[in-house]
Parts: C-alpha cells; structure tokens; sequence
C-alpha cells in the first residue's frame, strides 16, 4: 500500500542544487534600476482624464517626463499653474485641532 505521506519529495539533508556562476552583467548593482529615461504621462493633470489616442494632443516636456493634455487650454492651464500656490485652508475653530500649515 502507497501511502501519499510518505512519499519524499525533497531531501534536505543535503545540498542537491546545482546554481550557476553569476554572469558580468550582474556582478555590478545597476545603477538604472529605479531611474526610467522616459516617462509618459497620458491622463491629462488639469481635468484627470484618460487620452486614449495620443495623435494630435498637445505635450509639455519636463525633463524625463512627457505630459499630454487634452487641448491647449488644459496646457496653457497648467503652465499657468503658480508652482507653489497656497492651498486654502478652513479655518480651525478648535486649538486643540491639527495645526494649519
């Protein structure tokens, strides 16, 4: 009788794997690993939406990073966009609140 429990699937009193030696082009950490050289952006950042066909859409160059827009006023929008404009806050009627700011 062949019981399913005592069937030996691998042996761990010894080391039966066989590796490789690592090849030269691993030897050394890539230093592109999290560093993409392009990055493309299709969802317009002044009304969120998704382009599907990006033909004929206006684009903003920002180093590595390519954003499309739906049409040039969501472009000149974004341009116009002060960088660190201030956010309004509501007013904190409890001291004992989170801080603004």
């Amino acid at each position: 009788m062949n019981n399913a429990l005592d069937t030996t699937i691998h042996k761990f009193d010894s080391l039966n794997y066989v590796t490789a030696d690592v090849d030269v082009r691993d030897q050394e950490q890539s230093h592109r690993l999290h560093e993409p050289t392009q990055r493309i952006s299709t969802i317009d950042p002044i009304t969120g939406d998704d382009i599907g066909d990006l033909s004929g859409h206006p684009y903003l160059v920002d180093g590595n990073m390519v954003m499309y827009f739906e049409s040039e006023e969501t472009r000149q929008a974004y341009i116009d966009t002060p960088i660190d404009h201030p956010v309004p806050l509501p007013d904190n009627p409890y001291e004992d609140w989170v801080a603004e700011g």
